[in-house]
């Protein structure tokens, strides 16, 4: 990047959130950090950003974040939760709050700052979506479809903001070695059995702030989830038969 940059990051204390804000900074932008946790919102101020408290599912949330962001050079899009369990298994509550959290709450808070945006003329979004968007796997029916909207947004979106100069990427991580596993999926089985497929948040906040710079359309990490995406495009049915029990030893 040529030039500092403001920036507004939500989903800031998580642990992709965390490292996107770490590596901004480090880079020396200004960063406008949100999120729900006010110890890890203080953390992030004494690093330099600056922080606001809100909870992005309620329209004063929504509002409170367009309003102390404006129309920021470039936003990335980090908040993110899960519940990996059968689809019988989820309640309405968790199924309500993947969609909102993943999906609505994103295009809610865009709507608010996309005018300013438009009328300067540039910028950038970063969404942080994931793999299970491309390629969903069992214990993940509702988190795949909160995904899979996010990225059907962000082509519409795409193409919308072309003419302002707008860039729109997606970052696709398969599973991320963060706190968000041990929430999304609490029992100890499946982190052990994802051990060696776990991507550091750090390599997904380098494609996120890379992306910055140097827009592109998406980025799917590592490079077989961006394998078995290509090949589910050909040929779901064969896929889903190999990936069937990748997520599930049951």
């Amino acid at each position: 990047m040529n030039r500092r940059k403001r920036v507004l990051v939500t989903g800031a204390t998580g642990g992709i959130g965390r490292a996107i804000v770490s590596q901004l900074l480090e880079e020396g932008h200004l960063v406008l950090a949100t999120g729900r946790n006010r110890a890890g919102l203080e953390a992030i101020r004494r690093e330099g950003a600056g922080i606001l408290e809100a909870d992005l599912s309620t329209a004063e949330g929504l509002d409170r974040v367009a309003r102390a962001a404006g129309a920021p050079d470039a936003v990335i899009l980090a908040s993110g939760v899960g519940a990996f369990l059968h689809a019988h298994e989820l309640s309405d509550e968790s199924i309500d709050r993947m969609l909102e959290v993943n999906a609505a709450s994103p295009m809610k808070l865009l709507r608010r700052l996309l005018p300013g945006m438009m009328e300067r003329g540039s910028g950038r979004i970063v969404f942080i979506a994931s793999a299970a968007g491309k390629v969903a796997t069992k214990k993940a029916s509702a988190y795949a479809a909160s995904k899979s909207a996010i990225l059907g947004y962000a082509d519409a979106l795409r193409l919308e903001m072309a003419p302002y100069g707008i860039s729109v990427t997606s970052i696709n991580p398969g599973p991320v070695d963060t706190p968000f596993l041990d929430i999304a999926a609490p029992s100890a089985d499946y982190r052990a059995s994802m051990a060696g497929y776990l991507t550091a948040p750090e390599r997904v906040a380098e494609a996120a702030v890379g992306a910055l710079g140097r827009p592109v359309r998406d980025i799917d990490l590592p490079w077989y989830m961006a394998a078995a995406a290509r090949a589910h495009a050909i040929a779901p049915g064969l896929t889903e038969r190999l990936g069937r029990n990748f997520f599930d030893k049951k």
